[in-house]
């Protein structure tokens, strides 16, 4: 028995629709998902984290122990990287909150702590040692006022002073990290480092 042309037809235009939404399907499932992400990463609405330093990258590369070789610097280090605060005048309170900013941060690293040394540089006036040996056990105290000049040459002319120097145990200037930081994310970038170094 032969079905009508019309109910033929209406198989055959369902049939039809049935094919094009599986292809759509398809289509989606494969297609979406890059489309989605293209736009969103252009649009920036979606950025990778890995691509962000909450602290400045200092280029071009200065090697600090290279420029300064009668400086403290490379005996200091012994293969760790340094996490350095300068401070010429009194330690008064901005002072002594970047002493625990730093010291804080050290310690947020946990067991890689080890490989990571805070130095402060100060000026004429030496902090209290009974301070620095109560709340800053492990801090390097000293006087180099050609590093300290060095490092503050090269900070970011558009980032604020006062802050925090990261260098690798090579010697080499790496980072700059302003004073108002959260040491959280001082801690993520410096964290990154240490994980891809082959130093240290």
């Amino acid at each position: 028995m032969e079905l009508p042309q019309e109910a033929l037809r209406l198989m055959s235009t369902k049939k039809s629709t049935w094919v094009h939404f599986q292809i759509f399907i398809i289509f989606a499932v494969f297609f979406g998902p890059l489309a989605v992400a293209t736009y969103m990463y252009y649009s920036g609405a979606l950025q990778p984290q890995g691509r962000t330093n909450h602290g400045a990258l200092l280029e071009p590369l200065i090697n600090a122990a290279e420029i300064l070789p009668e400086s403290r610097l490379e005996a200091l280090g012994e293969g760790l990287w340094l996490l350095v605060y300068i401070n010429a005048g009194e330690c008064d309170a901005e002072c002594e909150n970047a002493l625990y900013t730093i010291r804080q941060s050290r310690k947020m690293l946990g067991k890689d702590m080890g490989r990571l040394l805070r130095v402060f540089l100060h000026g004429d006036s030496s902090p209290d040692t009974v301070f620095v040996a109560d709340e800053h056990a492990g801090l390097i105290s000293l006087t180099d006022e050609p590093l300290s000049e060095l490092l503050n040459q090269n900070k970011p002319a558009a980032l604020s002073a006062g802050g925090y120097f990261l260098i690798d145990p090579l010697g080499n200037l790496v980072m700059y990290f302003q004073p108002e930081i959260d040491p959280r994310e001082m801690v993520e970038d410096i964290e990154r480092l240490l994980k891809f170094s082959r130093i240290g």
